[in-house]
């Protein structure tokens, strides 16, 4: 009797086991056993925290790199941030490693850029195994934040530094409400106290040329892919691969004008209003009183931050 044939190599999942309500880590042996039809292996790591998990992630990755064919991330933004943290400092010791996505979070805008099926992890699955073997490997740039302190933090949509990273400020406020009525109420209220941001920037732009300006306004993203909360396509032209980031603000509104805006961001309509202004940047420092940055739908802490793009970093199973 013939034995069995050995994997090629090994999926690695890493699964937030709250995302998607409770249902991320089913979804996650979903994805592996469609991984696994393809002659390789799969494993599924999980644990109690993000901070476990990620050791978790490391250790595995660094000790079984040349087997290892792809991280597949099952969860939100946020668990795709944690896992670009690691495939980045890895790659940065000169071990390469595929990510890919299966989405089970709350916004999955990185999964929406690239049209990952929502609510589908075999699906998702599929389209990774299907992008294992292309002629030409897709590239996803990676946004780097650097804090005054020296900590970096990385992000694969969008840093926020304006109203919605003020909403999520005050949303997390309120740990004992849960769901999406707490960041409803946090909206509310934040239009009702709507402010203007007095920011300074320090900007170097597409050409390499810098400049520094004083703006003021009621948004700011710098963006690496088109959407964020959940399908709000802030800059639908964003390039994934371009090289550069996506400086986009709003100018300061009243709360009329600015309810009038709102819904123009579902659609993308907005870009054309005079108030909105997008430029190609390399890199941006932001200053701004009393805001807290916040990327991938996660807090990374309070300005000044400066954020440049590392081009290319990881390839993209998407």
């Amino acid at each position: 009797m013939a034995e069995p044939a050995l994997p090629r190599g090994t999926f690695v999942l890493a699964v937030n086991p709250r995302a998607g309500r409770g249902r991320a880590l089913a979804e996650a042996h979903l994805a592996a056993d469609l991984l696994r039809t393809g002659g390789d292996d799969a494993v599924v790591l999980s644990a109690g925290d993000l901070g476990t998990l990620m050791t978790l992630v490391r250790d595995r990755l660094r000790a079984a790199a040349l087997s290892t064919r792809a991280l597949v991330v099952v969860g939100g933004d946020g668990m795709v941030q944690a896992g670009l943290e690691v495939l980045v400092e890895l790659a940065e010791q000169g071990i390469e490693i595929p990510l890919g996505v299966v989405p089970c979070g709350t916004g999955n805008d990185l999964a929406r850029h690239f049209a990952v099926p929502l609510r589908d992890p075999v699906g998702a699955a599929g389209r990774i195994l299907r992008r294992l073997d292309d002629p030409v490997p897709r590239r996803l740039d990676v946004g780097r934040v650097r804090f005054p302190d020296g900590r970096t933090r990385c992000f694969g949509t969008a840093l926020c530094a304006g109203f919605d990273a003020v909403v999520n400020e005050r949303a997390n406020r309120w740990p004992r409400l849960t769901g999406p009525g707490r960041y409803l109420l946090a909206v509310l209220v934040e239009i009702v106290r709507l402010r203007t941001i007095a920011y300074r920037l320090e900007v170097e732009d597409a050409a390499g040329r810098r400049r520094t300006e004083d703006r003021t306004g009621v948004l700011l993203n710098v963006a690496n892919t088109s959407s964020i909360g959940g399908g709000l396509p802030v800059v639908p032209g964003a390039r994934e691969d371009d090289g550069l980031l996506e400086l986009f603000t709003v100018a300061p509104l009243g709360r009329a004008r600015f309810l009038v805006l709102f819904p123009r961001l579902f659609s993308g309509r907005h870009v054309a209003l005079p108030s909105v202004r997008t430029e190609r940047v390399r890199s941006v420092r932001v200053t701004a009183p009393g805001i807290t940055a916040y990327a991938d739908g996660e807090r990374l802490g309070p300005l000044p931050v400066r954020v440049d793009v590392l081009p290319a970093a990881v390839r993209i199973l998407a």
